[in-house]
């Protein structure tokens, strides 16, 4: 039987009638929009791909996808249904019909609208959730069959309900706040709902289309790109972070280096946004929200406070509720600049002062450049100002962080790389006709000649990509860290009737002739990373464009990486056997990669404490092994633990434990010193 009361639902159905009678219809240009946006990705996109019978099955898909990941609202029924259109799409947008786009989203409102009212209706009644009953619910939705009926739609509804429920009792809800904060989380829902317009309806069609091509190629309506400019000509403020929609939750792309989530030091990449409050007003859920929607409840006057519930994706507080407050400020230029500091590293090899330059983003004052303002400001100036800084210092070595720089202009890729290397290319570009540009190179003798290490992960892309790609096919320094993100393709904005179309135009490719794209770089010498590559980074997604190699450029090779790697190598591996912090982290990172093996969670209380208590249990005692290794109290509980990892104590812990990845990067820097030939000899390289 149904969990949903028949009794309620027809008493609920006037309701559903007045939310979906009024469907929604495309305009009068939107077909001739869709005509010309089917047009500029045939002929001009990057990927040499026509709009065919079976790229027509992938677009329906993902239309469907796109409306409804979680596979929540619509049912077996509904897609058999929209089937007879799986090679009828591409002749359909051909011709500027998107009756199929239009039929496919008013179903999907209609059956969401129902959902939500009934979800409400079961909060509203006097059904109990049994927290005692052993079952499970599966959260590996990319294996989730479509419900084959409405009562098998009702059951997974149920579980749903039940988890959502639970969670908020574990987060210390009381049983009635928890059922009206689901209530409110459903209305709110079928609110946005009924505000669904043809202009997102037409967006999310033509987007699914774009995806196809590849993840860069987006289509932005008339609505999105005014958005898009107010927050840019008003500047916003907000929190400093890239979000994107995964499933029905807001996730955490990437912070932005010097904004005030970054000084706040919480919030990470992975981290799941549920619901965001304004000061000391009641948090508001927003899962299932629309992107937009939640980036302007936490855009906001400056100095103002933001509220965030969120859910960990790493550390101690991993998968359980936690609540943030992040003061809203403008991020501003000189908060992005490069700095630097100064590390001591003592070894069984030597004593060395190493140079640490952490460049979070490739930036340039483009206004005062092209107003040839001779102060114009830039990452490659700063940290030309640094090297120079840290060489009166007499450093041994130079640290180059590009951890989590995401890009930013190609032409300061280029003369950051002309500070390394004597002239030479750096990238080369090929266009969508095929032709390559080498144009991009360095033109000035190496301002530094000293040894360099360039560190970066899973969040360094771009840009950072082509940097580090430089260095290595130069090898005029070794690269550590993480494999990076994979995006080594250019866009072009172009405007369409309705709106403007970002389309992928070009590759770029390595001095020796492999893409950056896909692949990205791989590090001479690995370090431990937080970032699965199966979900973060290009290669994550199934129609990114592929990596590929064309013709190497000549190019000069240093002698900095002419050592022997695997001494290198095993040297880091035996300190990862031995150093508290990074015998920690490994910890850490492998109790993290069996939790992300879990396909279904519990629905029981009892376990679930159980595994909580568990998890916690066992991050404390691997904490406890650390600091008992370093001769350090151990703490006696998992709130003392927490308590003492305040983020503004940064500054007064040791690099291994504040920093352990660069701490270690700095002991294989001093590895690599001890095994260099003598600066005389490097200097006058190449």
């Amino acid at each position: 039987m149904s969990y949903i009361p028949r009794v309620i639902a027809c008493l609920s159905f006037s309701i559903f009638a007045l939310l979906v009678s009024a469907e929604v219809q495309f305009d009068t240009e939107q077909p001739e929009t869709a005509v010309e946006i089917v047009d500029e990705l045939i002929n001009k996109h990057y990927r040499k791909q026509d709009l065919n019978d079976e790229l027509s099955k992938q677009f329906l898909y993902k239309y469907i996808d796109n409306l409804d990941p979680a596979k929540s609202y619509l049912i077996q029924s509904d897609i058999n249904e929209f089937q007879r259109w799986e090679t009828e799409l591409d002749d359909m947008l051909k011709r500027g019909d998107l009756t199929a786009g239009f039929v496919i989203f008013n179903r999907y409102i209609k059956r969401a609208t129902e959902r939500l009212q009934a979800n409400i209706d079961l909060l509203e009644s006097d059904y109990q959730f049994d927290l005692n009953q052993d079952e499970q619910l599966s959260i590996d939705l990319d294996e989730l069959p479509w419900p084959q009926t409405m009562a098998e739609a009702d059951e997974l509804w149920r579980k749903r309900l039940k988890e959502a429920y639970l969670r908020l009792i574990l987060s210390d809800k009381e049983p009635q706040a928890a059922r009206d904060l689901l209530i409110k989380r459903y209305s709110n829902l079928s609110k946005q709902l009924s505000q669904r317009d043809n202009e997102d309806t037409f967006q999310v069609f033509m987007n699914s289309l774009a995806a196809l091509y590849d993840p860069h190629t987006t289509y932005m309506s008339p609505r999105s790109m005014e958005n898009f400019r107010i927050a840019m000509s008003l500047s916003l403020t907000g929190i400093g972070a890239v979000l994107q929609l995964e499933d029905e939750n807001t996730k955490v792309v990437r912070v932005v280096p010097g904004g005030p989530a970054d000084k706040q030091g919480i919030l990470q990449a992975g981290d799941v946004i549920v619901g965001v409050g304004q000061d000391q007003d009641e948090i508001t859920d927003v899962i299932g929200w629309r992107l937009d929607d939640v980036v302007d409840l936490i855009r906001g006057p400056k100095d103002s406070t933001v509220r965030l519930e969120i859910i960990p994706a790493t550390g101690e507080s991993a998968g359980t509720n936690r609540e943030i407050a992040i003061i809203r400020d403008k991020i501003q230029l000189e908060e992005q600049a490069a700095n630097s500091e100064i590390i001591e590293v003592n070894t069984d090899v030597g004593n060395y002062k190493l140079g640490v330059i952490t460049v979070p983003t490739f930036y340039l004052d483009i206004e005062a450049y092209y107003n040839r303002d001779p102060n114009f400001k830039s990452s490659t100036r700063d940290v030309m100002r640094l090297l120079s800084e840290l060489d009166e210092q007499k450093v041994d070595g130079i640290i180059l962080d590009l951890r989590n720089n995401g890009g930013g202009f190609l032409q300061e890729a280029t003369t950051l790389t002309d500070l390394f290397i004597d002239p030479g290319p750096v990238v080369q570009v090929r266009y969508s006709n095929q032709m390559i540009s080498r144009n991009h190179r360095s033109h000035a003798d190496a301002y530094y000649r000293g040894p360099l290490v360039v560190l970066i992960n899973r969040l360094s892309a771009s840009a950072s990509e082509i940097f580090a790609g430089a260095i290595q096919d130069y090898q005029r320094g070794l690269v550590i860290g993480g494999q990076s993100f994979g995006k080594g393709t250019v866009q072009v904005q172009l405007p369409v009737r309705q709106g403007q179309l970002k389309l992928t135009e070009s590759k770029f490719y390595r001095v020796s002739g492999n893409s950056t794209q896909h692949l990205g770089v791989v590090p001479d010498i690995e370090l431990p990373s937080y970032f699965d590559t199966e979900k973060v980074g290009e290669s994550a997604d199934e129609n990114a464009l592929p990596w590929d190699q064309i013709n190497a450029v000549p190019h000069r090779r240093y002698n900095f990486t002419d050592i022997p790697l695997e001494t290198l190598k095993e040297r880091h591996v035996y300190r990862q056997s031995k150093d508290p912090d990074l015998v920690y982290l490994n910890q850490e990172l492998s109790l993290l990669r069996e939790r992300r093996k879990e396909d279904s969670i519990s629905l029981n209380e009892s376990v679930r404490r159980d595994e909580m208590a568990k998890y916690d249990t066992t991050l404390l005692t691997i904490e406890n092994q650390r600091r008992q290794s370093k001769g350090l109290e151990p703490y006696a509980t998992i709130e003392e633990w927490r308590e003492s990892r305040s983020p503004e104590d940064d500054d007064t812990r040791d690099l291994s434990e504040r920093d352990p990845l660069l701490y270690e990067t700095g002991n294989i820097l001093a590895d690599y010193l001890s095994l260099l030939a003598p600066k005389s000899l490097l200097a006058n390289q190449p």
